[in-house]
This record gives C-alpha cells, structure tokens and sequence, in this order.
C-alpha cells in the first residue's frame, strides 16, 4: 500500500476492567469510523499499569495466547475490517509470563504476535517481576497494510531493535507504549525525559528511513503501596515520518484519538535521498553484540 490511515488510541484506564474494555471498543471504532485501516493501542492497555508494585496476585491478569482478550480483539478486528495492535499480558505457562504484543488482521485472524525484548526494572517500573524477556526475536509481522515492526515501550530506547526490524522490510515502527513521571520531578527534568523520549524514536525514523508510530498511556495512576506518588502518564502519542518530521501528536494531559495519514511511498524516496542501508559498514560492526568493549 502506498498510503496508511492509522488511528491512535491515547487512552486513560481505571481499575474496572469491563469498563477499559467498553472505551477501547469505542475508541477504536471512532478511529475506524474515521477511515483508520490500522489502530494501535498503548501498553498493556486492559488494565492499570500494574508494575508499580511487586505482586504475585497480579498474575492472576495475564491470559494465555489465545485465550478471552483475543477473541475479543479479533472480533473487533473483524467487525471493523481493521488491522489491529494490541499489548497483552501474556500466560505461557504457570511462573512463565511475557509482555505481548499481539497484531490482528482484518479478518480478525492473529497476524503475529511480538514478546517484549527489552525489560526495564526501575522504581515503580518493576516490569522484570512479572516479564520473561521475549524469545521470539526482532522480527517484523506481515499484515493487509503492509510488513509491521512491532515493538513495546522499554524496547524504543535500543537503536539496534529498530534496525533489525527495518533490515527484515518493516514498511513503519510501531511502539505501545507506557510511560510517564513521577511527581517529584523538576518540571525542567520532566521537559528533558519527555523530549528524550520523543527525540530517541524520531532519530529511528531518520535512521532507518521509515514512520514511528507512538501510542503512549494518559493520566495519573495511584501507587497502590503508597512509596510513590503515582505516575502521571505522559500522552505525546505521536507519528513521525521518515525523516522524523512530526505528523500528528496528541497532548500530555488528555485522553486522545488520532487518525493520522501515512505515506509509505515517501520512504522510498527518503532513502534515495540518504542511504544510509546503502552505506553501512557492515564488515566493521562485529564488536556491537559485545556488553562493553574494554
């Protein structure tokens, strides 16, 4: 396809699950309703962001693959004609969990699925509780629109996840994502994480020559322990284009659904104009698969 309509879903959750389900429902068909023929969904997005704490009746959550919330998305997938991205907490067996990104089709068939690579352990980022790191390795899913590179949150940090999905023909860049700040925080420092944040998946598009798509969690959610204030959930859901120039970004504060038009042929242009594939050193690289070179 040459051109892609993809709808954001910049959604705030509460603690009632059915009631996340009902407004996911309504935004995605707004989304589709608008001409979306893709729409990606934030990071874990049934529930709350759980992994402020270390609690193992939290893993009474996740669900295995397939299992009730994919019958519920493929049902939408299908219902809408849409290619959907999803982020599930996934049961692979007792003890085994991963943070699962899960693609539908618009037939409501499962496209592919994707298991978080890169696991953080921060405070009130504890994700390493509850995530195995993904095994599936870095690899793009092929869908109705197009070759997608899938890939969640912590991962948008790690230049070398995005190269390997675009070195495989990913066609964009697709991050759910849950982020935000803790309250304490200076407003200059929030500034400098927001603007990294942003400014690091920009430079995969420039790199790479292909669009991001960022769908980020909004609002404020309470640490149920009580050590921290929260996180106050960023928003900035965003679309870059294939030389970082922004295309759409939604606010810090509100709940959002963006439908946004993506030119995939451009990339090709973009990387006519730099290409860098075309220049990469490829017989000096060994050493990057090394921690540390001392």
């Amino acid at each position: 396809m040459e051109k892609v309509i993809a709808g954001l879903v910049q959604q705030s959750n509460t603690n009632d699950l059915h009631k996340n389900l009902q407004q996911l429902h309504d935004n995605i068909a707004q989304c589709a309703n608008k001409g979306a023929q893709l729409v990606v969904l934030q990071e874990l997005h049934n529930t709350l962001y759980f992994c402020q704490t270390e609690n193992t009746a939290v893993f009474d959550l996740a669900e295995t693959i397939p299992g009730p919330s994919t019958g519920f998305y493929s049902e939408i997938a299908k219902q809408y004609g849409i290619v959907l991205v999803t982020s599930l907490f996934e049961k692979r067996a007792a003890g085994l969990y991963h943070n699962t990104a899960v693609v539908f089709d618009k037939d409501g068939s499962i496209a592919g699925k994707y298991r978080k690579m890169h696991i953080p352990d921060d405070p009130a980022y504890y994700e390493k509780f509850y995530f195995t790191p993904g095994d599936l390795g870095f690899h793009p899913i092929q869908t109705s629109v197009g070759k997608l590179g899938v890939l969640v949150c912590w991962d948008q940090w790690y230049p070398e996840a995005a190269r390997l999905m675009a070195l495989q023909g990913a066609e964009m860049l697709i991050y759910p994502t849950a982020i935000g700040w803790e309250s304490t925080d200076t407003e200059e420092e929030k500034a400098r994480q927001l603007n990294a944040w942003v400014i690091s998946q920009r430079g995969h598009a420039v790199a790479n020559g292909l669009p991001v798509i960022s769908v980020n969690r909004v609002g404020h959610e309470t640490d149920p322990s009580g050590q921290t204030n929260g996180i106050q959930f960023w928003g900035n859901s965003f679309v870059a284009g294939p030389q970082g120039e922004l295309l759409a970004q939604a606010s810090n504060h509100e709940p959002e659904n963006l439908v946004v038009e993506i030119d995939l042929a451009r990339c090709e242009n973009v990387r006519r104009w730099w290409p860098f594939l075309r220049d990469r050193r490829i017989d000096a690289y060994q050493d990057i698969t090394r921690r540390f070179i001392d």
